[in-house]
């Protein structure tokens, strides 16, 4: 079926006690249960869909969309699991399954984790999977140092936070480098530090170089506009400085560095203030 796992448009054939039965690209039809009309249908209409299978495995159209279609990415939370495999929550009546067998690592309830919405061809439905790097690509050739991205951060491990680019790369923001809290399923700004032999990439918050310094410096003027004053100095603890700023103690130094030669900010013993 053409339309199992995507948005569709389909005609209103017919209607009965059931709800609406909706023309397929093929022939044939699928229900869209009575539940999702509201009175203003007719026959001939056409509506938008998404088509997936019951509880029984029988193909229905639903209004809802979810929150990833066919062949792409989602992070989900884990709802139940079984010995077979555990159901995820995707924002349909009823769950996605991600089978053992298609699982990155052994999946616990309350989680969230990075899934892909596949079709499983044995049985005709749609189920996930969690082994996310059979579906990623290697080359990066196309991004460059420096450049902007956006990234889906899927995982945590003692390194760092691991990250989806544009849906088919992977990316790291290493725990040492990052200044501000980042969950699982968050998306953040993040520029390219490096591409890896691997075919990853190496990520960071702020941008490369000299225009870092200049954000970080943007960050603490705008934070004294509304506080008028930081306690925060040459000799404070880098905790300290991140607690206040999100910002390492080194980035702090060379932003108010920059400030001060700008004659932007007074340095005191017991902080800065603006001038």
């Amino acid at each position: 079926m053409k339309e199992l796992g995507k948005i569709n448009s389909l005609l209103i054939n017919r209607f009965t006690e059931n709800g609406a039965y909706l023309a397929l690209q093929e022939g044939g039809e699928v229900l869209l249960p009575k539940s999702y009309l509201d009175g203003s249908e007719e026959v001939g209409k056409e509506l938008e869909v998404f088509v997936y299978t019951d509880s029984e495995d029988r193909p229905v159209a639903v209004t809802n969309r979810p929150v990833a279609l066919l062949d792409e990415f989602a992070i989900m939370e884990v709802k139940q699991t079984t010995s077979f495999g555990a159901f995820m929550d995707w924002g349909l009546p009823k769950d996605l399954f991600v089978p053992s067998a298609e699982m990155a690592k052994n999946m616990e309830v309350g989680e969230k984790y990075l899934v892909r919405v596949c079709l499983d061809y044995k049985t005709d439905r749609l189920i996930g999977v969690s082994k996310y790097e059979d579906f990623l690509l290697t080359d990066t050739q196309g991004f460059e140092a420096g450049q902007k991205i956006e990234v889906l951060i899927f995982d945590e491990s003692d390194l760092g936070y691991k990250g989806l680019i544009e849906g088919n790369f992977e990316g790291l923001l290493y725990k040492n480098e990052t200044f501000q809290p980042i969950q699982v399923g968050d998306t953040v700004s993040a520029y390219v530090k490096k591409r890896r032999d691997d075919g990853k990439l190496d990520l960071q918050l702020l941008p490369i170089g000299r225009e870092k310094y200049e954000e970080g410096a943007e960050k603490i003027l705008e934070v004294l506009k509304v506080r008028k004053f930081l306690p925060l100095h040459d000799k404070s603890s880098p905790e300290s400085i991140k607690e206040l700023l999100g910002m390492s103690k080194k980035h702090f130094k060379q932003s108010i560095g920059q400030l001060y030669k700008a004659k932007k900010i007074a340095i005191k013993d017991d902080g800065i203030s603006l001038v």
